[in-house]
């Protein structure tokens, strides 16, 4: 395995390997901003590091994945200082009993980790089922035939077994086509076909294409191609639970006295009445703009209030904010005179 293979994912994010679960989904989000293609239209180095740190975040942000990536680190540093002859030298006791040594890069390792590909690459036999991994690129092709042979995001059984025909893959949507659903052309190697993905899908939502798996070898029937659905991260728009959250800027002046404002939804802007007084982190619920469920029924949708303060501002305006201040009756620091431990 050559050394060159391992990527610090801790690097990638900007926070050291001791970071906090909240620490790392900050410091994600900062950067899914600052590089999402919405953001850099036609910077393909933009890209590129947008789906790295995504690539980061996905392995620190799960706890189990975050552990055997840590434990990897450490076999990458023993293969870089050479394995004793005879054998792979790995010593599995030395990274938590995991056998790290049956993968010939770091690629293959982060594959298996997230469920990209089977064990031997695209398409390889796992035992139960075949592993297949399809990524497409948005506002793919249209007009394609819909065959029908899909349910919407139900679950389905574990099933084990050297005789299961069953395949699965992961498909990566941008938000816009979950929201209003989406056609797309998938290749399955000796095969293509169309697949018809309907509105509000979820991360994890799984979709079954029937009989488009392998060919059983008892009984000659094909198994079903299931698609579990990853879902591109958005500048804008975020998931908490069932609900679609944002955060909307006010200024000083506008979380004070009140104020309408200008808020996107999934398909289009809405007049918010902001409440005078407004609290830092106050959610206002705008009911029925939100995400569909497989039925069609709209959720809510969250704003979350952020105060901008100004940096730079006019002399007229700092006389004003002094002048506030000087006749300021609100202390919003009384309830603490008396703390103590």
């Amino acid at each position: 395995m050559a050394a060159t293979d391992f990527k610090d994912y801790y690097s990638i994010l900007g926070v050291n390997k001791t970071a906090s679960a909240d620490e790392i989904k900050k410091s994600y989000r900062r950067l899914a901003r600052k590089y999402h293609p919405d953001m850099n239209p036609g910077n393909e180095e933009a890209e590129a590091r947008f789906k790295e740190v995504s690539e980061a975040y996905e392995v620190l942000s799960d706890l189990e994945k975050r552990k055997k990536y840590d434990q990897f680190g450490q076999y990458w540093k023993q293969a870089g200082q050479g394995w004793p002859s005879g054998g792979s030298g790995v010593n599995v006791n030395d990274v938590g009993g995991f056998d790290f040594s049956q993968y010939g890069s770091f690629d293959e390792f982060i594959n298996e980790l997230l469920g990209r590909f089977g064990t031997s690459g695209p398409g390889a036999d796992t035992g139960s089922r075949r592993t297949y991994t399809y990524r497409t690129s948005p506002g793919g092709p249209t007009g394609f035939n819909d065959f029908g042979g899909y349910s919407d995001f139900s679950g389905y059984d574990n099933r084990t077994g050297a005789a299961s025909a069953d395949r699965e893959a992961a498909i990566s949507l941008s938000l816009s086509e979950a929201f209003h659903g989406v056609q797309k052309r998938l290749n399955l190697g000796n095969e293509v076909i169309d697949v018809r993905i309907p509105p509000g899908a979820k991360q994890g939502s799984r979709i079954r294409v029937r009989g488009k798996g392998q060919i059983n070898p008892y009984n000659q029937q094909r198994g079903d191609l299931y698609l579990s659905v990853e879902l591109q991260p958005h500048s804008f728009f975020q998931f908490e639970g069932d609900n679609l959250i944002c955060e909307v800027p006010v200024t000083p002046d506008e979380a004070v006295l009140g104020a309408q404002v200008e808020v996107p939804t999934p398909d289009g802007n809405v007049t918010v009445n902001v409440p005078a007084g407004v609290r830092f982190g106050q959610s206002l619920r705008l009911r029925g703009k939100g995400w569909p469920n497989p039925k069609g029924v709209r959720g809510d949708q969250l704003v979350k209030i952020a105060i901008a303060t100004p940096k730079d501002i006019t002399p007229v305006e700092r006389e004003y904010y002094e002048k506030i201040r000087d006749h300021r009756s609100f202390n919003p620091r009384s309830h603490l005179a008396q703390m103590r431990l």
